[in-house]
């Protein structure tokens, strides 16, 4: 793959400037971040307890998630596009700041300090994928859904790790010094990410003029009035309001209802994830040869069909592989979306593309959390699991309809 990464990329002999390192440092940074977020969805029956939560509470935590990370990237992706030679600290930054939301979270004596925490840690990671993606659509625009898959594979390695680990871990430790450790390593790794990631964002062409400045606002708006664009925005929202919705009640089922120790809940969650280390790469491979649509909208049906197969078996060796067939799509479509809304945009304003999208991404998935706590809680699992089901279908729907390019992206 280093291969399409453009020539200009390989200068002087530096090992900053090869394919292979951009996409292995980014896709190892996205390990930390997911880590921690999946890690955490492990500790929320712990979390419950501590502060007297209801459900609805709990979801409240991740609702703070997507507000957080929703409302910092619209501003964030227009700020970013013309501070290209800056990327490389600013995901530093993104880095130290989830170690500085993982101490807080285990410190916090009370609820408010929690929300901080999950803040701090969202608007991170929400603000790293903005230079995060558009480098690597710029670096490899001849297999862009592949690239980002394998960036994406980095966050399921931290996905199926992080909440096996937490699990063991909290055979010998609390909820709080769990938290405080995995606020080590990223204070560490955000001084080497300096280095790793100096002028990751390639030739700078922006002048910070006024004729830049209203070039890039034209260029917005005429964002705003595309369909094909509106119509990515809305399918990643309601796939992200799919996501947040089942890692909030799986959870609390597997601790309430099924009764699972702290290790085992780990593993089902894991599970959730782990097939998609194998299944991204792949699916983003057949997206850039067959097309976008050829692969995600069966995905989303996909999807939608184990959700309601999980309504009929939800419980013993039935649930265990419902649970992993179910991630086979769950998390290999994002990078799908991404690059679809990459091709409808220029590099000019490419972190702003992606700003607005998860703006309105985050944004339809806060309230998620809490109807899908809300259900769970007042009318049981299957209900919660309709839910997530229905908009399983919608997305599908819609991502049919969506006025993509008829030309496969390896031929654009």
């Amino acid at each position: 793959m280093a291969e399409t990464v453009d020539a200009n990329f390989h200068r002087h002999g530096d090992v900053r400037n090869r394919g292979g390192f951009v996409l292995s440092a980014l896709a190892g940074g996205h390990v930390l971040f997911h880590w921690l977020i999946q890690g955490f969805v492990v500790l929320l029956p712990e979390i419950q307890a501590t502060f007297h939560l209801s459900g609805v509470g709990v979801g409240a935590l991740v609702t703070t998630r997507e507000l957080a990370a929703g409302l910092v990237s619209l501003p964030g992706g227009f700020i970013i596009d013309p501070l290209r030679r800056y990327w490389g600290l600013i995901l530093a930054v993104c880095i130290g700041g989830i170690g500085l939301g993982a101490l807080i979270l285990g410190l916090s004596p009370v609820y408010p300090l929690l929300l901080a925490g999950i803040a701090i840690i969202a608007i991170s990671h929400s603000i790293w994928h903005l230079p995060a993606s558009a480098s690597l659509s710029y670096h490899f625009s001849q297999r862009r859904a592949m690239a980002l898959s394998i960036h994406g594979v980095g966050g399921s390695i931290g996905d199926v790790a992080g909440p096996v680990a937490t699990g063991v871990l909290l055979l010998v430790l609390g909820w709080q010094g769990i938290l405080s450790v995995y606020a080590i390593a990223p204070f560490f790794l955000a001084f080497m990410a300096v280095w790793a990631f100096r002028g990751i964002g390639g030739p700078d062409t922006d002048t910070g003029s006024a004729a830049d400045f209203d070039r890039r606002k034209e260029a917005t708006k005429s964002l705003l009035r595309n369909r094909a664009m509106w119509g990515v925005i809305v399918v990643r929202g309601l796939r992200a309001m799919c996501l947040v919705a089942l890692v909030t009640i799986l959870p609390l089922y597997l601790d309430k209802e099924m009764e699972m120790s702290p290790f085992f809940r780990g593993i089902h969650i894991g599970l959730l994830i782990a097939i998609g280390l194998i299944a991204k790469p792949l699916m983003g491979y057949l997206s850039d040869r067959l097309g976008r649509k050829k692969v995600l909208v069966p995905g989303l049906i996909w999807s939608c069909g184990i959700t309601l197969l999980l309504i009929a078996f939800s419980d013993g060796i039935a649930l265990t592989v419902l649970i992993a067939l179910l991630g086979l799509f769950l998390y290999p479509d994002q990078p799908i979306l991404t690059a679809a809304t990459l091709e409808i945009v220029g590099r000019e304003v490419a972190t702003t593309a992606l700003g607005i999208v998860a703006f309105f991404s985050f944004l339809m998935a806060a309230a998620s959390p809490l109807i899908a706590a809300w259900l769970y809680e007042t009318r049981g699992l299957d209900a919660a699991l309709y839910y997530v089901a229905a908009l399983f279908a919608a997305s599908a729907i819609i991502f049919f309809l969506v006025p993509l390019s008829s030309r496969t992206p390896s031929s654009t």
